[in-house]
């Protein structure tokens, strides 16, 4: 055992703290400890691997077991295609896909699909069916329906086209 000279001070305090160790100094060679940084990388690594994996493939949604189908004789009904390109879908007021569509221009097709509404309505048809390919984007959709729902006493009804 080595002795540790007492200083006056220690002396008069009651409480024995032990010998006083040196600080042991930082070797500059000796560098930080990169496992737990390593181990957090990896962590992140499977998390993103994990969520990332189904993102472009859509949901799959039940087919519906309740609800009140539209009769296609009291309905005035707006298809959409998708134009396989980037851009708008086509919109056509009819129930088929063949003919002219609707222009690109925005406004001229709000006005076309409110003008139609608006003229089927005269004839007692008050349902508004949507049909969109599965591949059309919603926010067209949206788009369109926001349209026809700018007139009033209309009921809005969507609908799939399922692939041929």
């Amino acid at each position: 055992m080595t002795a540790v000279a007492e200083s006056p001070l220690d002396a008069e305090d009651p409480v024995d703290e032990g010998p006083v160790l040196p600080r042991r100094r930082p070797d500059p060679d000796e560098g930080i400890d990169m496992t737990p940084m390593i181990d957090v990388t990896f962590l992140l690594l499977i998390f993103f691997m994990v969520t990332g994996i189904n993102q472009k493939s859509g949901v799959e949604l039940p087919a519906a077991r309740y609800g009140k189908g539209v009769s296609e004789q009291d309905a005035v009904i707006i298809t959409l295609a998708d134009r396989k390109a980037p851009g708008l879908a086509r919109v056509y007021l009819a129930d088929t896909v063949g003919g002219d569509s609707l222009p690109d221009d925005l406004r001229a097709q709000e006005e076309s699909i409110r003008e139609y509404i608006e003229a089927a309505r005269a004839d007692h048809r008050t349902a508004v069916l949507v049909k969109a390919e599965r591949t059309v984007h919603h926010r067209d959709v949206a788009r369109v329906a926001r349209a026809a729902g700018q007139v009033e006493g209309v009921t809005l009804h969507v609908a799939v086209l399922e692939a041929d």
